[in-house]
């Protein structure tokens, strides 16, 4: 099964941006760790810091793959838009976030997109990848 990932804007800091709050790996490194995990599969990453790139990935990804993992990052308290495009994929998508959004500012503990997904899983750091795609494996199969 294919899995695309797509992670918003920032998310190409990991490793350097607010370490205490998502860590020191580099999402490449945690990419290559997390297809290592699930070697029968194939794992790829999309990531933009532009809204519209976004929506395009999802509706690529909504054709060319079985499931989604989406970190929209701060988009998913803002963006109507990604929201309306989730609602149009017909593969299952799992919204992950590193940090525990309801532990940080207020306009951060209401996600827009999270209503269009098959769960939310926040606050694990990049460890919920690995559980988003785990579930979105099982659910596949």
């Amino acid at each position: 099964m294919h899995i695309q990932i797509i992670n918003g804007p920032n998310l190409d800091l990991l490793g350097t941006r607010e370490p205490e709050l998502y860590g020191t790996r580099s999402f490449p490194e945690y990419l290559r760790e997390l297809q290592g995990v699930f070697p029968a599969h194939t794992i790829t990453c999309a990531q933009s810091n532009h809204e519209g790139e976004l929506i395009e990935a999802l509706r690529k990804a909504g054709a060319g793959s079985d499931g989604v993992v989406l970190n929209a990052a701060g988009y998913s308290h803002t963006s109507v838009a990604i929201r309306d495009a989730l609602a149009l994929l017909k593969v299952p998508v799992v919204e992950v976030h590193i940090s525990n959004i309801h532990a940080r500012e207020e306009f951060r503990r209401h996600s827009l997109t999270g209503m269009h997904c098959a769960g939310v899983i926040t606050g694990l750091g990049l460890d919920g990848y690995r559980l988003a795609v785990d579930h979105l494996l099982r659910r596949l199969a």
